[in-house]
């Protein structure tokens, strides 16, 4: 809630009513427990005016509205309830004022001691003051008491204050109030349940909270529900004990140094006391620790989402928590609660623990400032058996502070960090491979060490155990064996004693308690043909005195097979006499079968290939038998025709492209080219289909659109549903006319006198690819010297190229034409671009 939305607070106008500066002990109201009083019954008029106008703390208590009192005393059961009421409401009020009641008393001694005066002139000069400032007595005792104190308290209510200051005063000037009250509510408490009430009815509900725990954290890490305001008995009983390690709320805060805030428990999906109630609510749980130790987490509840809090808010919470925490500093469970009790051993007590392990372990002792904040801890003691990482004796670091001996613990290893915070919430650390750095003469010194760190009662105990190097690169060899499944043997040749390591039992297939097989006795477990290759190594290593090496079949006791390579050394003597052989096997079963697998693959490879290239050389001698490179000129009056044809540079690439020039009995010339879509024998067979449909199909004298029409009909149905290109045309010598049609193909170029452009396009869809097609034909009128050229794409193609850039470039290729045709289509093939390794086809004529 917002502070203009909160409820009066303590200390709101009722302390001048009910006292003088000459009575200092009647400043406050005087409350009477008797039930038969005239107060009791509401007769009395000052007991009205008191529980019309609140006094001090009071101000915080919910009055019933006057209709319902009115209502309620129509029956005797109202009259009843409403004296219950009335009483409940004088009890708390008398809470209240007593709590008010001490901060006065507080506030009188310490003018005492400031002013050297008595109490009663103590508390002339308090009211005397009050009066002036304008304020009641109680604000301003508080007001004394965070003036003299100057403890977290008044910080944080300063801080408030100046935050607020532009709200309403009388908002602002109560939270001093209601701090201070809630400290000496805690303070006055005698125990953790009181704590809780104290800090829910004096400083949490006007921050609209509902309830509150109070926990203990366990020296294992537990914690404890030592009290708690707001939740149901049951509720709290069934919450009593969290066991080490199960994530709630309050194990959160205790984790986290700066608390856990939550906005709304249901999105989080921890479990903690006071779920069911308040399933969306907001939650704050804040660790409670004084001297840089933990002993605890305050846990408040919202009964509805929260926004996240104010800095001045946060701080008030934190306050409080560092006021349980001076509770819980003295708390201890009480018996036959669900933990065992544990018995915390004291430094002694771990010293001599510590002597008893046999890895280096240190006890350290908290060191305090003089605010009594936790700035070090002091080596009490460290056993037989440590090892200091730069080599430093004992001596020189036991009674040191940690952050003297280890400069560097503050470092990137975060040693120092790591031991504060075990201290602070009792939760054990544990890490392998940490880098510990000492600072000696200003030089380095790190070793890697594996660390454990663990608090006992007040003190901690830090264990390392700094790595080997040899131990470390035995480990090392171990595993490299391991995964290269290698073992290790060496045979003293003298004595004949042998040595195996695990890996070449495991190798043998042998259990580790068997004699292990001399080098001379290994044709028995080796395959009867791998004795040659045995007894040639044997020789070379025993009577040659040389490093040997030998592949074989070793056979082993469970019928299994493994193919092994073996690799050893003489070791000689001074007097150059054999001593020992040592060696290693190695497993090279998977590396044997891998190899036999890859030989296989080859020769399926090149049997493969063998099969490619024959049949790519049918495909192409197929494709020249039909598609010679050049064609015998056709002996027509009044016009030149040439042809070219290109095959693809690599042989796996023959393609589908085709042309035809043939005179028909009409004496008209058929001009075509073609290009089937893909390579090989497919494409191949299907250029031949459409190539032969087509010269068929043209002597029925029908046009060019309807020759594609049928050849679409035969390349749909009758060629496995092929597609393909063409265009096709009929030349008339003796008009000099042109007709032609084209399906899906690149339009003919038109080179007359010194410029060459393409024929405009007609519509005509792909071969095969519909049922039916109808194509549109044009008719063209050439002159004498004309020249028209039709081709494939494999003479314009380019990957990294549009189309209309590579036909730009034809087209000034064409340009320049020579003397004949023929050399003019060689010229385009010279220096046509393109990079698509496609066969290509060119048909020319030129008008004589």
């Amino acid at each position: 809630m917002s502070m203009s939305e909160q409820p009066r607070e303590p200390g709101r106008g009722g302390e001048p009513e009910h006292g003088s500066a000459a009575d200092p002990e009647s400043s406050l109201p005087s409350v009477t427990s008797d039930a038969s009083s005239p107060a009791v019954d509401g007769e009395s008029k000052s007991s009205d005016e008191q529980a019309e106008t609140p006094s001090g703390p009071s101000a915080f208590r919910d009055e019933p509205p006057a209709d319902v009192e009115d209502r309620s005393s129509a029956s005797p059961v109202g009259r009843l309830a409403a004296t219950v009421e009335r009483l409940s409401r004088e009890v708390r009020a008398a809470q209240a004022e007593a709590e008010g009641r001490a901060l006065i008393e507080l506030a009188k001694g310490v003018l005492v001691e400031r002013l050297q005066c008595g109490p009663a002139q103590a508390a002339r000069q308090l009211t005397q003051l009050a009066e002036q400032a304008q304020v009641t007595p109680l604000e301003l005792a508080v007001d004394v008491i965070n003036q003299a104190a100057r403890d977290r308290m008044s910080e944080v209510t300063d801080a408030f204050l100046a935050a607020t200051r532009a709200a309403d005063e009388a908002e602002t000037e109560s939270a001093a109030v209601r701090l201070r009250a809630a400290e000496s509510g805690v303070l006055a408490a005698d125990d953790a349940q009181a704590v809780a009430d104290a800090l829910l009815q004096q400083a949490l509900r006007p921050l609209g909270a509902v309830a509150v725990a109070v926990w203990a954290a366990g020296a294992d890490g537990s914690l404890t529900l030592a009290g708690s305001a707001g939740f149901s008995p049951a509720e709290a009983e069934r919450w009593r004990y969290v066991p080490p390690d199960v994530v709630t709320v309050a194990r959160r805060g205790l984790i986290e140094r700066e608390g856990q805030w939550i906005a709304t428990l249901g999105a989080t999906g921890l479990p903690t006391i006071g779920l069911h109630h308040h399933p969306d609510g907001g939650r704050a749980a804040l660790p409670a620790g004084t001297g840089g130790r933990i002993h605890g987490v305050l846990e408040i509840a919202w009964p509805t989402p929260q926004a996240p809090q104010s800095p001045q808010i946060v701080r008030q919470l934190e306050a409080l928590a560092e006021l349980c925490a001076h509770t819980l500093e003295m708390y201890t469970p009480p018996q036959g609660a669900a933990q065992e009790p544990r018995v915390l051993p004291d430094a002694a007590e771990l010293m001599d623990l510590a002597d008893g392990l046999y890895d280096p372990a240190l006890v350290l002792v908290p060191h305090l400032d003089g605010d009594g904040h936790l700035v070090d801890f002091r080596i009490q003691h460290v056993n037989n058996r440590f090892l200091d990482p730069a080599g430093r004796p004992r001596a020189v670091v036991n009674g040191a502070l940690l952050l003297e001996a280890y400069p560097m613990a503050a470092g990137d290893s975060e040693l120092f960090q790591r031991v504060e915070r075990v201290y602070a919430t009792g939760e054990p650390f544990r890490a392998r491979r940490l880098n510990l750095t000492a600072l000696v003469d200003q030089v380095s010194l790190s070793a890697v060490a594996d660390i454990s760190i663990s608090r006992h009662g007040t003190s901690v105990l830090l264990i390392w155990r700094i790595e080997d190097e040899t131990a470390r690169l035995a480990s090392l060899l171990q595993h490299a064996q391991r995964l290269g499944r290698i073992g290790g043997f060496e045979e003293n040749v003298l004595t004949g004693e042998i040595t195996w390591n695990g890996q070449l039992f495991d190798l043998y297939g042998r259990p580790q308690t068997s004699t292990p097989v001399p080098l001379e006795e290994l044709p028995a477990h080796a395959h009867p043909d791998d004795g040659v290759s045995i007894r040639r190594f044997l020789r070379t290593l025993l009577h040659h005195q040389r490093p040997a090496a030998a592949a074989f079949r070793l056979q082993r006791p469970d019928g299994v097979t493994r193919h092994i390579r073996i690799v050893a050394e003489p070791v000689l003597d001074t007097d150059d006499r054999l001593l020992l052989v040592r060696g290693a096997y190695q497993d090279i079963s998977a590396q044997h079968w891998t190899e036999v697998a890859l030989a296989a693959t080859r020769d399926q490879l090149a049997h493969t290939e063998q099969q490619a290239t024959e049949r790519n050389r049918l495909t192409l001698q197929l494709q020249h038998a039909i598609m010679p490179p050049t064609q015998a000129p056709l002996q027509v009056s009044g016009l030149q025709v040439a042809v070219r044809y290109r095959p693809a540079e690599t042989e796996q690439l023959v393609g589908g492209d085709w042309y035809d020039a043939v005179v028909l009995p009409s004496r008209k010339v058929l001009l075509c080219v073609g290009d089937v879509a893909g390579h090989g024998i497919e494409a191949a067979t299907s250029m031949v289909v459409l190539r032969n449909a087509l010269r068929g199909l043209a002597v029925t004298g029908a046009g060019p659109g309807q020759l594609l029409s049928w050849l679409n009909i035969v390349a749909h149905h009758l060629t496995g549903a092929v597609t393909a290109t063409a265009v096709c045309g009929l030349y008339d010598p003796v008009t000099r006319t042109l007709r032609w049609a084209r399906a899906g193909h690149l339009p003919p170029v038109l080179v007359r006198d010194t410029e060459a452009a393409p024929l405009p396009l007609v519509k005509g869809l792909l071969l095969g690819a519909v049922p039916e097609a109808v194509y549109e034909e044009t008719e063209l009128q050439l002159a004498p010297e004309d020249t028209l050229l039709m081709y494939t794409d494999g003479l314009v193609e380019r990957r990294d190229r549009p189309v209309e850039e590579s036909l730009t470039y034809l087209l000034t290729t064409a340009r320049t034409a020579p003397s004949t045709l023929d050399q003019q289509l060689d010229r385009l093939l010279t220096y046509s671009k393109s990079d698509t390794d496609d066969d290509t086809c060119i048909v020319g004529i030129r008008v004589g």
